[in-house]
Parts: C-alpha cells; structure tokens; sequence
C-alpha cells in the first residue's frame, strides 16, 4: 500500500509539471504571437501612413496644376497671347503628366452671304485630319529612309552589329550561369566567347572535310545523272536530237566566252566581298566579345544618350526586350536543330549523298523561319535528283515538306510562340523585306527585330495606359 501511493504521488508530480511545463510554453507562445501581431500593425501604420503622406503630395500637385489652369486662361485673356506658366517647371520636375483639358473648337465664321469668312473653314473636318495625317506620314517616310539610306551605306558595320547582339544573346545564359557560379567575370565571358568560336570552327571544319570526302563519288554520281538525262532528252518524249544538244553546249560556251570580261569582273567582285565577309567576321567577334564582358555599362551609356524623360520608359522596356531576343535566339536554335536532324535522317535512310553536311547547310538555313530549311532543302533534293534518281529526290521532297509541316504547326508555336507572338503572315512579310533590303543577312534578322520591336511598342502602351488610369483616379477623386 504504501508503495502504491509513493507511486500515485510521483504520477501526480509528473503530471503537474507537465501541466506547468505547457502552461509556460503556452504563455511564450501567446506572448510571441502578440509581438507578431504588434510589429505587423506597427507595420501596417507605417505603410498607411507613406501612402496617405503620397496621395496628400499627388493631391496637392494636382489641385497646384488645376489652379495654374484657369490663370493661363485668364492670362491669355487678358494680354490676348499664351503667357509663361510658371507651373510648367514644376511639372516637369516633379513628372506628373500635364492635366487634359477639354479641347474646345470655336464656332466658324460665317459671311453676311452665308459662306465661310476663309478658305480654310470650307474643308470639311474629315479633310482636315487626313491632310495632317498625310504630312505627318511623309515626314515619318522621310525620317525611315534617311535611316535605311544609313544603315545601308554602313551595312557592313551594321549587320556585323545585329550579327554580335544575335551571338550574344545565345551565349549571354551561359556567361551569367558562370558568374552566379563564382567565375570572374572577364574569365566567363572569355570563355564563353572561346568555346563558341570553337564550335563555329568544329562546324565548318565537318562540312568542308564531309564535301571534299565524298566530293569524287558525287561528281561521278552527278556525271551518270548528266548522261541519263541527256539520254532522256533523246529517247524521251521530247525526241531532241544530238546535234540539238551539242548546239546547245556550243552556245553555252560561246557565252562563256564572250562574257569572259564579265567573269573576271566577277571574280574581282568576288574577292572585293570575301575581304569584306572577313572583314564582317572579325567586327563580329570583336562586338560579341565586348557585349559578353561589358553588356550593362554597353546598355547603360546608351540610355545616358536618350532624353530624360524617354529614359525610365526605356530603362523598362530593355530588359523584355532583351528577354524576347534571348527566347527567341534559344527557340530558334533548337527549332533548327530539330528541322536539321529529322532531315538528315531521312536523307541518310533515303541513301542520300552527303546526308550530314546536307543536314548542316539545312540548320544554318532554319535561322530563316518558316521559309530557310525549305529553300536549303532544296539543294538535298537536286543532289538526291542526279545523283540517285526522280524517286529518291521525290521521297526526299517529302520528308523536307513533312518536316516543314511540324516545323510550322507545332515546333514555332510550342518552343518561340510565346518569345515571338508574331503572326505567321507577319513572320513571312518580314522576312520577304528583310531579304529585299538585306539579302540573307537581312532575311535572318528580320523577325528578332520584328519581335523587339512588338514586345518594346507593347511594354510602352502598357506603360502609358496604366499612367492614365492614375491620372484619371486622381482627377475623379478630387471632383467628388
């Protein structure tokens, strides 16, 4: 008995010092709880009270502008011509947008006959407005020519620029992954730089050692396929004779010869375009490397260089619009990837000569959306046309278009819809103007450029739209 109550009494001290134990953690607990709740009020008034201070300051800026109004109004009244609004300073110092007044259109004058005291009350409004939108638009006209007649006359300088800003924006994720990683910044962007230069070269080494490879069996390929369709010609429905197609090899020829001077020219040309083409390479690299080390300072000396008051707005609009550019450079990569890989396989089944330097030229055409893998597809399919035959080259055909089919309705709008969010029509338009002005350089730049300039017009229209919904809250609260 007396066993069992010392073990009754150590149960009850247990369990009053857990009672007691609980009861001071849920004392603590209370306590921490109210401190919580004391510093998110304490907060909650602070930020009460910074908006309260900001909408007295905006409030007071506005009735300060409505007052100045009814005052230039008077002036003008008065002295009978527009006077110095002292509150126009104020304004623009302080970066509130200017109050919309109401425009009002007074009456026309008329003549004791009922006509118009002038010539210019007689022109309908609608007249009006066109006229005035007619000279703005040819000044606009005017204004873009100057800058295409520029651009143009720098060509070189300004496709080896656009050519750089391209390069860079595919190779800029992987110079801010080493930064984040710890590598300094000249070391990443150096070896970035080296390591893309080194896949360019790893590429054009592989297709110039895969043509000179099979260059011999080619050529006899592509001989046999001469005499076949020679052949053709002949036995076939068109029943040409041989004298026929020797008259005309001997005027092919005499052609040659008599635009002998013309070749030359042409040689000379050629070589005039491979200094620049080399000329453009080095300008390229020199440009990439620059904006892989120094791209902010780059981006920030040239906002330095805008007004003040189209700075912040496009302080904002650069980082989308690199954003687009970057997805977009990424997608296009990978579309052309896919393009060039089902291609080349389909070749390489199909017995195709030169299926994987084919399959290359294929990627490096794809950067043309929609229309760049076709066009270089067809070079696959006049190889696969004389040197195997109509069958080979048809089934080739197919696959090219098959893939261009996937390309259009599920690679583009899965991988760059939402980097792009141009229409299809828009996409071909501007690579069909891109190639006019440009030529291929033209073609390839076209589209990131319609897309830059899509997400910046976008950036910039939400922007305004959501600064005159702020103006009209402000307006509506001081008139009630």
């Amino acid at each position: 008995m007396p066993e069992e109550e010392r073990d009754s009494k150590g149960w009850r001290g247990l369990a009053k010092a857990g009672a007691v134990a609980a009861g001071a953690l849920a004392a603590a607990e209370r306590h921490r709880r109210a401190l919580a709740a004391a510093e998110r009020a304490e907060a909650e008034r602070a930020q009460a009270e910074r908006e309260a201070a900001e909408a007295r300051l905006l409030a007071a800026r506005v009735e300060r502008l409505h007052a100045a109004v009814p005052a230039a109004a008077a002036g003008r009244d008065a002295a009978g011509r527009e006077p110095a609004d002292a509150a126009d300073g104020d304004r623009a110092g302080q970066g509130v947008p200017a109050p919309r007044t109401p425009v009002r259109f007074a009456a026309p004058s008329t003549h004791p006959l009922g006509r118009p005291a002038t010539p210019a009350e007689a022109v309908p409004w609608g007249l009006r407005v066109a006229a005035e939108s007619a000279w703005r638009l040819l000044l606009l006209g005017v204004a873009l020519y100057i800058v295409f007649r520029v651009v143009d006359t720098l060509r070189l300088v300004a496709f080896a620029l656009l050519a750089a800003i391209l390069i860079s924006a595919l190779l800029e994720p992987t110079v801010s992954w080493l930064r984040r990683h710890g590598v300094p910044r000249s070391l990443a962007a150096a070896g970035t730089f080296l390591s893309g230069i080194a896949g360019i070269g790893l590429v054009g080494w592989f297709v110039v050692w895969q043509v000179s490879t099979n260059l011999d069996k080619v050529t006899g390929r592509v001989q046999e396929g001469v005499t076949s369709v020679r052949d053709w010609l002949v036995d076939g429905p068109l029943h040409l004779t041989q004298q026929q197609i020797n008259d005309f090899a001997d005027q092919i020829s005499k052609a040659i010869g008599t635009n002998s001077e013309q070749i030359t020219s042409a040689g000379f040309t050629g070589v005039t375009i491979a200094v620049e083409v080399l000329t453009g390479v080095v300008l390229t690299a020199f440009s990439t490397f620059f904006l892989l080390y120094d791209g902010a300072r780059i981006w920030g000396w040239v906002l330095r260089g805008l007004p003040l008051h189209s700075r912040y707005a496009m302080a904002g609009a650069g980082p989308k619009a690199w954003a687009t550019l970057t997805a977009y450079v990424r997608g296009t990569v990978a579309v052309a990837f896919i393009d060039a890989l089902f291609i080349g396989v389909g070749m390489e089944l199909l017995g195709v000569p030169m299926a994987l330097p084919l399959a290359v030229i294929i990627f490096l055409g794809a950067f043309v959306p929609l229309v760049g893998a076709l066009v270089t597809g067809t070079i696959a399919v006049l190889i696969a046309l004389v040197a195997v035959g109509p069958f080979t080259a048809l089934m080739t055909l197919v696959v090219l278009v098959a893939v261009q089919q996937i390309e259009g309705h599920i690679l583009q709008p899965l991988i760059l819809g939402r980097a792009v969010r141009v229409h299809p029509l828009g996409v071909v338009l501007g690579v069909a103007a891109g190639s006019i002005v440009g030529g291929i350089a033209g073609a390839i730049v076209s589209v990131p450029l319609i897309a830059v300039t899509n997400t910046v017009v976008g950036h910039l229209r939400r922007r305004n739209a959501a600064g005159q919904e702020v103006f009209e809250a402000l307006e509506a609260a001081r008139v009630k």
